[in-house]
């Protein structure tokens, strides 16, 4: 060959191709040798001379789309064809064939055919499902194919299984369907009509009569408005009869059947026997009392004449006309109105209210918004008061006035709402804690501190004193848990006594609990940040008032408050320390309390939190720790591993704690948070290895902490009072909220 062995210029054809199986054409067919394979292709799938591909399902046209299968785009979607086929009928007389109408299913996702016969009432003949859904094949000699999507139209005929089915016409998806995959669709032809249908239809119409009776039908009443009734309140005024009074009915009204009842208000000791009801559910004639009907007066039909003898066998005439049908009003809902008076037998009942059903039927059906109340009794007149006997000591006063309340006494109710909103849910305590010194002249308990604490779900009271060295008193509970009287008060009284609550418990203020003064000198930060949220309920913690206070104060001090701040900040800084600004405050008697004072510093300072040493953090974590038996040191390494993608050895503080959450780290909150905060350097990411290292007990262990250093880093109240966390104040802040200028001139 002169060509070079170059791609595309080589004449052999196997260049390239990958398949080169071989179809098999011969095969068994009932126990003969014989050829079944014709229509398979050659080698590696290829067609053979004179051979064409035959798709097994349809081919869809290409649109615009995503290329998803066919039982994806096509799920649930059918074609749906009208047709009808004729069947013989040769052992009867009266017909020759019947015409059967059916319907015709095409789906499109596996090209199955369904056909489907409706079925008629009293047919006699098995209809519903005629053939299943299945491929159906075409008929002989194309039976190795089956039908597809391209062998459906209107106005055809169809073989399935050597039956001939008629396709009449198609639903407007189907039609829609064909026409966009470019099949010209016939026009619609018509059912032929059923020689013996029409013949039964002709015997039915015959038996029916020319003058059929009048039908009222109520079924539609009955199932739209079933136990819908309308009440309505009534008056009747009885007092013209002998021994008579003004009695009190509920009307209801059956929207079902138009039907009426009345039950009659009895009160207890009313006097009256409580009958079951006054007036039985029935429909209520307007024109009451009417005179007595005979039997057979009032029929829905009047009979005329009768042939025959009485029962069977015999025949009537019926009156047509209804010349002799009497006609009786009864009332219908239209009928009842505020106001308007119902005749129930000879007594006039007043209609004066109704119910909030009542009101909105007759407002969306009939338009009515005016339901005004007609007033037919004097209002009543007031309870006199029942004096409370005094307290007698015994119990208490609570306790003691449920007792005279009824004859069988009744424990006290708590207010079970409050104590749900404001009980302890996770971190939120709803405790206050005070710290408060004994008011006495005596130098031993003077120098004692208690722990006050007040609980917000039922305003109760606990005092604790907590241990301090050589002072020789024993710590522990002083007042157990409960509600404290305020003094003052006198003990036996009618009245309720009055106890402490939360808006009485501040920095500063002077308590009596039970005969022993107290003064709160401090609080803890979670009781000033609940003062602050709730400033509504705590007016010195509320600095709109705290402000309105010191604004209301005379010029002459107010402008030696603006002197005395501007002369402490000789360097111009705009701070000044928290403790001169305090006595500033107090000294000038501006009529604010010592928490009023805090409140204002906390708004307006600049707060130091004490800067721990991360040795001793490390070595309080560890003791914790190692107490708590924890060892998971290489997990917790693998898994901060796993979290840093970059293996750059720095997470995010929020994800190593979570790290820390997801192994329950028996460390306190705080600890946790202040050691992630040392080792994230100021930034938001944290060396990861340094924290594990650091708090490993095992492998690096630190010196043992003394009982006081890990007190430091407890949550609980400390042996010493703390420190103000405030400790200066940016008065050039103040100045500017508070009188509106920040002119910082020594001459002021």
């Amino acid at each position: 060959m002169a060509l070079p062995m170059l791609p595309g210029n080589s004449l052999n054809k196997n260049l390239g191709k990958d398949k080169f199986h071989k179809s098999q054409h011969f095969d068994y067919s009932n126990g003969v040798r014989m050829m079944v394979g014709s229509g398979k292709p050659g080698i590696g799938g290829e067609l053979l001379l004179g051979q064409k591909s035959q798709p097994n399902y349809s081919v869809f046209p290409n649109g615009e789309g995503s290329d998803t299968p066919s039982w994806v785009a096509f799920d649930k979607q059918v074609l749906s064809f009208n047709a009808f086929f004729q069947e013989a009928v040769p052992q009867k007389r009266e017909e020759k064939y019947r015409v059967r109408k059916c319907k015709i299913y095409f789906y499109l996702e596996d090209d199955t055919i369904q056909v489907v016969e409706p079925e008629l009432k009293n047919s006699g003949i098995p209809q519903g499902t005629l053939i299943r859904r299945h491929r159906i094949p075409l008929p002989p000699p194309d039976d190795e194919c089956f039908y597809t999507v391209h062998d459906f139209n209107i106005n055809q005929q169809m073989v399935l299984y050597s039956r001939t089915f008629m396709v009449t016409d198609c639903d407007p998806f189907t039609r829609n369907f064909l026409r966009k995959m470019g099949v010209r669709l016939n026009p619609p032809t018509s059912t032929p009509l059923d020689p013996y249908s029409n013949l039964r239809q002709e015997m039915e119409k015959s038996m029916k009569p020319l003058r059929p009776y009048e039908r009222l039908d109520t079924l539609k009443q009955f199932l739209n408005h079933d136990r819908n009734v309308l009440r309505f309140y009534c008056h009747w005024d009885d007092s013209e009869n002998m021994f008579g009074d003004p009695r009190e009915l509920t009307l209801h009204y059956f929207l079902a059947d138009d039907t009426i009842e009345i039950r009659e208000v009895i009160y207890p000791n009313s006097g009256r026997d409580a009958t079951p009801k006054f007036l039985h559910r029935s429909k209520l004639p307007k024109h009451a009392p009417n005179p007595k009907r005979q039997p057979g007066d009032i029929t829905d039909r009047t009979v005329l004449n009768v042939f025959g003898p009485m029962g069977q066998g015999g025949r009537y005439i019926l009156d047509s006309l209804k010349t002799g049908a009497v006609h009786e009003q009864f009332y219908k809902d239209s009928d009842l109105t505020l106001g308007g008076i119902v005749n129930v037998w000879g007594r006039r009942v007043v209609i004066c209210d109704c119910d909030n059903f009542t009101k909105e039927f007759y407002r969306s059906k009939y338009g009515i918004e005016d339901f005004s109340p007609v007033q037919y009794k004097a209002p009543l007149a007031p309870k006199p008061p029942r004096p409370v006997p005094p307290y007698n000591g015994f119990g208490s006063e609570e306790d003691s006035l449920c007792s005279c309340q009824g004859l069988l006494p009744k424990p006290p109710q708590k207010d079970f709402r409050k104590l749900m909103e404001k009980d302890r849910q996770g971190l939120e305590s709803n405790v206050l804690r005070f710290m408060g010194k004994m008011v006495t002249e005596n130098p031993i308990d003077r120098d004692r501190l208690f722990i006050i604490s007040f609980y917000l779900s039922d305003d109760t009271i606990c005092v604790f004193e907590p241990p301090q060295r050589n002072t020789g008193v024993l710590a522990g509970k002083f007042l157990e848990r409960g509600r404290v009287k305020k003094p003052g008060q006198e003990l036996f009284k009618s009245e309720m006594s009055q106890y402490f609550s939360a808006q009485d418990l501040y920095v500063g203020a002077r308590i009596n609990l039970n005969n022993q003064g107290f003064q709160l000198i401090d609080a803890d930060e979670y009781a000033f940040n609940y003062m602050e949220q709730h400033a509504e309920e705590f007016p010195r913690a509320n600095m709109g008032s705290i402000i309105s206070k010191i604004r209301s104060i005379p010029e002459d001090k107010q402008n030696e408050i603006k002197q005395f701040l501007t002369l402490s900040d000789p360097g111009n800084t705009g701070l000044i320390p928290y403790e001169p600004f305090r006595g500033l405050l107090v000294g000038l008697e501006c009529g604010l309390s010592e928490h009023e004072v805090m409140m204002l510093g906390r708004c307006f300072c600049e707060r130091q939190q004490p800067e721990a040493e991360v040795g001793l953090m490390l070595a309080v974590a560890q003791d914790h720790l190692r107490k708590k038996h924890f060892e998971s040191f290489s997990d917790m390494t693998r898994a901060f591993t796993h979290e840093d993608r970059h293996r750059t050895g720095h997470l995010s503080t929020k994800e190593a704690r979570t790290i820390c959450k997801a192994f329950q780290l028996p460390l306190a909150e705080d600890l946790l948070r202040a050691l992630l905060k040392k080792f994230d350097a100021g930034s938001e990411e944290m060396d990861y290895h340094a924290f594990l290292a650091g708090i490993n007990w095992r492998e690096n262990p630190a010196p043992p902490v003394l009982p006081d250093d890990a007190l430091k880093f407890n949550v609980d109240w400390s042996r010493e009072a703390r420190g103000p966390e405030v400790k200066s104040i940016n008065y050039s802040v103040l100045l500017e909220d508070v009188f509106g200028s920040v002119n910082t001139n020594p001459t002021l």
